[in-house]
């Protein structure tokens, strides 16, 4: 991704490729405006990778065993929960257990070439810049972070450490997205100047207030360690672990943080979309001290860019089966072709309205997509659409979203999702998060590289946390 940088920026982003393959693959994906990280300690193909992972249930379930699919030899397993330890324990015997990442890093750290990070995104940078610092090779969840200053300070790290990268938005392997992406760029549906991306989430209690009293904390639960860098609060079952902290301030970033990586994937890499210059939150359901409403509906500002107009995005979240609210959607006459097309609006899309046409896809993932040209009755699908079949392919396609992160490791070929490009596109969607707690109908003014609002200082606590101690990024 290609935008206007900081001379720090700059600096960080002075890369020299590893060889003539990794260059000439680098200089072909320049096409796709991504940028390319330089891998300092390249692990050859014969060298055994031994990956430690933190996290190992829910998501962290399939990370670790996709990291051992693709050649990683797990030597350490680590998470709060002894229950998914145990579990994780069939399938990894070999492995070495830890309930404290730090404590894994003090004492393996000589041992370990990489690390999956799968835990709730509080925890993301803490353990991500952690295992960077000592120049470890890092796979994480999406959100890459839950802060902007996280992101911003994840993206210098990696960097600086010039180590193998990739975000687990696992749509940015799709040959579809990458194809939608060559369309967009090569001009079919013409200067794009309208973004909506809208999704079903949450899937999980939000929009509520913390509940009273406490519970027992279960004998199989590290509390302390899960809580991690957040202020300490008493355990509730069945109200943060195992899945419902996302709605939660302190821990998750609600459904932006949850599916933006995913949804706004295609169009933030197509549009080349760099600092936004405004966010606004401009309608939500009920506001809570501690949690994400149940709908909201924020618009970000993006400048003129690299010869593109400036562009308006809209997100909408809110859960079609939530008969408590009404979810916030498109106007209806933005998505009729959709709707007639498919007999109603999907739970979550994504649509790109261009001065020539629109492009829709219908997925999380950008895997699939619709194209309507002005003048035409109905939409078609990208493959078969005649204005879209003579773009050249320019965007190479993808082994597989794990296999990227091994090849970066061994050759240094830069994975889809680098935390260079992974980190941009993070700090952007968490700026919705910022633009909602600063208060429904308050224009934010961003400053991208200053990391502030002139118009709205109140927005600074939310840029950042002030970590439990022993928690220090």
């Amino acid at each position: 991704m290609k935008s206007k940088k900081s001379a720090a920026d700059k600096n960080l982003s002075t890369l020299t490729p590893l060889s003539r393959r990794a260059f000439l693959r680098a200089g072909a994906m320049a096409t796709a405006a991504l940028s390319f990280p330089y891998v300092g300690n390249v692990l050859g193909a014969n060298d055994r990778i031994n990956v430690a992972c933190i996290g190992v249930g829910g998501k962290g379930d399939s990370d670790s065993n996709d990291t051992a699919r693709c050649g990683g030899n797990i030597i350490a397993m680590c998470d709060v929960d002894l229950s998914a330890l145990e579990k994780k324990k069939q399938t990894f015997p070999q492995a070495e257990h830890f309930r404290d990442f730090r404590k894994m890093f003090d004492k393996i750290e000589k041992s370990i070439d990489a690390v999956t990070v799968s835990i709730p995104d509080h925890n993301h940078a803490i353990a991500t810049g952690m295992a960077m610092q000592l120049g470890k090779h890092v796979y994480c969840q999406k959100p890459l972070t839950q802060t902007v200053f996280e992101a911003r300070e994840i993206r210098k790290l990696a960097n600086a450490k010039k180590v193998a990268t990739q975000m687990g938005n696992q749509g940015s392997a799709a040959s579809g997205l990458r194809r939608a992406v060559e369309i967009v760029q090569a001009g079919v549906i013409g200067p794009v100047r309208e973004l909506h991306v809208w999704s079903n989430r949450p899937i999980w209690p939000q929009g509520v207030p913390r509940p009273v009293g406490t519970d027992p904390v279960p004998p199989n639960l590290d509390w302390d360690q899960w809580i991690g860098p957040a202020p300490m609060r008493p355990f509730h079952k069945d109200t943060y672990h195992t899945f419902a902290w996302r709605g939660w301030y302190d821990f998750g970033c609600g459904a932006l943080g949850d599916m933006a990586c995913h949804t706004a994937n295609m169009p933030f890499r197509a549009l080349k979309l760099g600092y936004p210059t405004v966010v606004e939150c401009e309608a939500a359901s009920e506001l809570f001290p501690e949690t994400f409403p149940k709908t909201s509906r924020i618009r970000f500002e993006f400048p003129e860019r690299e010869g593109l107009p400036p562009l308006k995005f809209w997100w909408y979240d809110g859960s079609p089966g939530d008969h408590t609210v009404q979810a916030l959607r498109p106007h209806p006459d933005l998505v009729k072709e959709i709707v007639e097309m498919q007999e109603k609006l999907p739970e979550s899309g994504c649509l790109l309205v261009g001065d020539k046409g629109k492009i829709f896809s219908p997925d999380d993932y950008g895997a699939t997509s619709h194209i309507i040209l002005k003048g035409e009755k109905e939409y078609l699908a990208m493959h078969n659409h005649p204005a879209a079949k003579p773009i050249p392919e320019t965007i190479p396609r993808s082994p597989g979203h794990n296999e990227e992160w091994f090849r970066m490791m061994r050759d240094g070929t830069p994975s889809y999702s680098n935390f260079d490009i992974a980190a941009y596109l993070t700090e952007i969607i968490l700026l919705g998060c910022v633009a909602l707690r600063v208060g429904v109908g308050k224009k934010m003014d961003w400053d991208g590289p200053g990391m502030k609002s002139p118009n709205c200082p109140e927005a600074g606590q939310f840029i950042r946390r002030h970590n439990r101690p022993g928690w220090k990024m």
